[in-house]
């Protein structure tokens, strides 16, 4: 069972006024269920009304605000709960396991998404006059905040240019400097900071979880993926386990798998067929390590959540 990481709900009234006014423009600009790219660069708008199975899911670096629902966000020893006082922030590339455990039509989960302009980032960590942010011990791809007043306002901000196009040119990179500024005020601002900084290490691994991610299905050397991140091998094993909580080579089984299953759920391969499609030359060691990830044999796993999502549609 993954340990769980919560937020404390804010009760500041002017936060969670700036919370509710936020989730209503989100719902004005959506106006209904699914994933809304907005003309303001970087910005998604993501609005689901129903609950979902835990589903494969990869972040970039980039800021995601909730404001309403809940979801469940698995990187793996450690479960992020994202509800409506949090802002998640990924500071790199990393396989995770989402699933959204509260929405509804009436109540749906509504999220701001923004992508990073890493050169922007950089920038905004030249300057001399930075706050300094309180030491957080925490060093993975992945972090849950608290949102506070200054973030939320500078995100209502960014959104109301959608209203007046025009004026995105400009105030768009002043107002997302602002909410880079107001990240760097968080516990969580080292994460922002390490994938920024050039020549860290946090960067040679993302470099080897890059080349990995195009290369799962190929035997891996851990020897020849330390040489691509220019780093020594227990420097790379450090370093990996530090951000992604696995080695490579658990890495890499779990991209293995996650691509596997939803080829098998999206795409109707057998268990045969996407084990070798994902570089498995043994189909029992898949189905063995299938069943050690998601709980069930391939087969078994695959009928429950497709009865899952038909229960779900016939409710809704």
């Amino acid at each position: 069972m993954p340990a769980k990481t919560k937020n404390i709900v804010h009760d500041d009234p002017a936060v969670l006024e700036a919370r509710h006014e936020l989730a209503r423009r989100i719902a004005s600009i959506t106006g209904a269920a699914g994933e809304h790219v907005t003309a303001v660069p970087g910005v998604v708008l993501y609005h689901r009304d129903e609950p979902t199975p835990c589903y494969r899911a990869s972040y970039e670096p980039s800021l995601s605000i909730f404001v309403q629902g809940r979801k469940h966000v698995i990187l793996g020893q450690t479960q992020y709960v994202c509800d409506s006082s949090s802002f998640l922030l990924s500071s790199i590339d990393v396989p995770a396991q989402s699933q959204i455990v509260e929405a509804s039509e009436k109540t749906p989960l509504l999220v701001m998404f923004l992508r990073f302009d890493m050169p922007m980032v950089r920038e905004v960590l030249t300057q001399d006059d930075l706050p300094e942010a309180e030491a957080h011990p925490h060093r993975q791809g992945l972090a849950v905040g608290e949102t506070t007043l200054g973030l939320l306002d500078a995100c209502q901000r960014l959104l109301n240019l959608v209203d007046t196009p025009e004026d995105i040119p400009f105030l768009s990179p002043l107002i997302q400097r602002e909410i880079i500024y107001r990240l760097l005020k968080t516990p969580q601002a080292s994460r922002l900071r390490a994938i920024a900084t050039s020549g860290d290490l946090v960067q040679r691994t993302a470099r080897a979880i890059s080349w990995l991610r195009a290369n799962f299905t190929k035997p891996l050397s851990v020897e020849d993926l330390a040489k691509t991140a220019r780093m020594g091998v227990s420097t790379l094993h450090h370093q990996f386990r530090a951000l992604t909580s696995m080695s490579p080579l658990q890495y890499q089984k779990m991209l293995r798998l996650q691509t596997a299953r939803e080829r098998m759920l999206m795409d109707g391969l057998d268990a045969t067929t996407a084990a070798y499609e994902v570089g498995y030359e043994s189909i029992s060691q898949f189905s063995r390590e299938y069943s050690r990830c998601f709980g069930l044999p391939p087969i078994r796993d695959i009928r429950a959540l497709k009865s899952n999502s038909l229960v779900t549609e016939a409710r809704g």
